[in-house]
């Protein structure tokens, strides 16, 4: 049983295909709010929907915000050029065709943000400007390392700090739509601080109307991001080590310790960690992965990912659904080469006031004690089957819910098999459900034992407060 999540963002190359996408392994899909509108997602939601039912298992939504992504504008007649090192480039906040020596961007304020001798980098990072000075709205500047560069491409400046709002206009009304279609994580793009994620969670709940909140997992793609990770964490449900632009703002050799660092940091808070961006790049147009991308895979997984996410690898790529399949291939083998899961007793609190951490760990002791066949957590929030993932058991969790949106947000964590089952009335009618999911899944055989925990009284909401070692 592989452990990690798989994460695949829909898009043209997989949109007509998403039973294949499922059927490869896909636990959750992304939405991409950069592109499309509302129209087209509410049908990709729609048909998700109906393709779980056929799966017998949840597929989550992961509702990616845009974010204040900054651009360039549209070049004359979408023609790339070519601008060549030592050049002059201007760039401007107006509305202009662009050309060679004068280009626009989407973001007004820029040239008060800037100063002489700021370096912006374009199209991830590919080509490389320097401001001469600026003259508002124009910032004048000298080509570094010249390249093409095409219509609309992204634009970053390392160690400048901007005013944008991680939450745009545009990200709250396509959060009230995400809300509206029932998704299950959004994704904030471009957090820098606590209070970022904080903005977020209220907008979200200005939206539910009652309903159960999608997960919040915080994009980390800034250097102010990893310097308030503890903040973020905090007040998120998980982080995203969104490598794309973070491999822009920072140097790219620090990219590897980043990622150890925010993933060892989440586990220290109990957070998903999802590690994104050119993992199987090269798979975009060829049918097998580099040696280097098998190893980056199962470095993820080393690291202690809850899930990897592929992003243009399914989205426009040629190969998506072999993207999923390579990718789930990569993770079984780098999990059974694991002496022992990346979390587990040196996570441990020491002492703990918190009764689902401090069962969630007992539960893990005793099933290692007892060599038990799976554990069972029965929960209404999925707060203690999350908690439960965290200590990295050696055997399959099995996860109850009557909550769909539950049973759906726990196709994120990490070793967690979800069920979607009626309110149990009695500790007879758990043991009951566990013991059909048990053989009807092959994961436990007949005379193996299950660790079960609970709420008491039965249905109850609140943390677990009852272990059980139950012969199936």
């Amino acid at each position: 049983m592989r452990r990690a999540k798989i994460i695949a963002t829909v898009g043209p190359a997989c949109q007509e295909r998403l039973d294949a996408l499922i059927q490869a392994g896909a636990d959750m899909l992304r939405l991409n709010f950069s592109h499309g509108d509302h129209n087209n997602h509410a049908e990709v939601i729609a048909r998700v929907r109906a393709l779980e039912q056929e799966a017998g298992r949840p597929i989550g939504i992961l509702q990616d915000l845009q974010g204040p992504k900054l651009r360039t504008g549209r070049l004359k007649g979408d023609k790339p050029v070519m601008l060549e090192a030592g050049q002059r480039l201007i760039l401007t906040t107006e509305a202009v065709e662009g050309t060679k020596t004068r280009i626009g961007i989407n973001y007004p304020p820029l040239p008060e943000e800037v100063r002489p001798g700021d370096r912006i980098l374009l199209d991830d990072g590919q080509l490389e400007l320097r401001v001469l000075e600026v003259h508002t709205p124009e910032i004048h500047t000298e080509v570094v390392i010249g390249g093409q560069l095409g219509s609309r491409k992204g634009l970053n400046l390392p160690g400048v700090q901007l005013s944008a709002p991680s939450l745009t206009e545009k990200d709250r009304r396509d959060l009230a739509f995400g809300i509206s279609q029932g998704v299950d994580a959004v994704a904030l793009s471009f957090v820098r601080r606590g209070e970022d994620v904080h903005r977020l969670r209220d907008a979200i709940h200005a939206n539910l109307n009652g309903a159960r909140p999608p997960l919040v997992i915080a994009k980390l793609e800034r250097p102010e991001a990893i310097e308030n990770l503890v903040d973020i964490l905090e007040l998120s449900d998980g982080v995203m080590v969104a490598r794309g632009d973070l491999g822009v703002e920072v140097s790219p050799e620090k990219v590897p310790s980043i990622q150890k660092q925010i993933i060892r940091m989440a586990c220290a808070h109990q957070r998903f960690a999802i590690t994104a961006t050119q993992m199987l790049e090269s798979m975009i147009n060829s049918p097998r992965p580099t040696r280097a991308e098998a190893s980056d895979v199962a470095n993820a997984v080393f690291d202690g990912s809850d899930a990897l996410m592929l992003s243009g690898e399914t989205a426009m790529g040629t190969y998506p659904i072999a993207a999923v399949r390579t990718m789930e291939r990569i993770i079984l083998d780098a999990e059974a080469h694991m002496p022992e899961w990346g979390r587990g007793e040196d996570q441990r609190p020491a002492t703990t006031d918190d009764d689902a951490i401090a069962t969630t760990h007992a539960a893990r002791a005793l099933a290692h004690d007892r060599n038990v066949a799976a554990i069972a957590v029965f929960t209404r929030s999925g707060r203690t089957a999350r908690l439960m993932s965290f200590t990295r058991p050696r055997v399959p969790i099995l996860a109850f819910s009557p909550e769909e949106r539950t049973y759906r947000q726990l196709s994120l964590a990490w070793g967690v098999v979800p069920y979607l089952i009626p309110t149990a009335q009695s500790v007879e009618e758990m043991i009951e459900h566990v013991r059909r999911a048990c053989l009807a899944s092959g994961l436990v055989r007949s005379g193996q034992q299950v660790v079960m925990i609970a709420s008491l009284p039965v249905g109850a909401m609140g943390p677990p407060n009852f272990t059980l070692l139950q012969t199936i």
